[in-house]
């Protein structure tokens, strides 16, 4: 299995990028939004419990507080869960919701087993992690999953590490145990894969 960490400081190094302005955006990821249209808020009329994985600082875990579900985010830097607490907190005097921020090495973390509806993880590898991922959902909880393949490095830009990026069909394969119900690989303009699957 692949390692997450490349011989250095994972939160010193995201806490720099953060504190310089890093991930400014505050809308969530597009694949987001189509898998709570087409899947979340079909399956899951009723909001519920949700885990953001490496959560950053906080974009996908507020959008989904403001629809009412009870999230939980998981992010190694200080810098980036404080500046979404401060969001939350302003957010939440409009629309109200329950946000929980940890901040944890997910090396180290311990995830709790069948606490959760949906698990969302995007832009971030750590292979040692998907059984844990599988086994934090509930009966019928969704996992939605987007990252980077080797595709990626083709575009010159951001890391270049093998480990940081998927090999083709390595995600469709670490989840094939539950339902999928959407998978794509794509080149265009990023490199990425992009999963939603069940556990039943």
């Amino acid at each position: 299995m692949k390692s997450k960490t490349p011989n250095r400081n994972d939160r010193a190094h995201w806490n720099q990028r953060y504190s310089e302005g890093s991930h400014e955006a505050r809308k969530p990821d597009p694949f987001l939004v189509e898998s709570y249209d087409e899947f979340i808020g079909t399956i899951f009329p009723e909001p519920g419990r949700a885990l953001d994985i490496a959560g950053g600082t906080g974009r996908h875990t507020l959008w989904l507080a403001s629809r009412g579900w009870k999230v939980t985010m998981l992010d190694v830097s200080d810098v980036g869960v404080e500046r979404a607490k401060r969001d939350w907190e302003r957010q939440k005097k409009a629309q109200g919701g329950n946000v929980e921020f940890v901040v944890a090495d997910l090396e180290n973390h311990k995830i709790p087993r069948r606490a959760y509806d949906l698990v969302l993880v995007f832009f971030y590898l750590q292979c040692s992690l998907f059984p844990a991922l599988k086994a934090a959902l509930k009966p019928g909880g969704l996992l939605v999953y987007k990252t980077y393949t080797l595709e990626h490095r083709k575009f010159g830009r951001g890391l270049t590490h093998p480990m940081y990026f998927l090999k083709p069909n390595e995600l469709l394969k670490a989840f094939s145990s539950i339902q999928i119900l959407h998978y794509r690989e794509s080149i265009k303009e990023k490199g990425v894969a992009e999963l939603v699957a069940r556990n039943l």
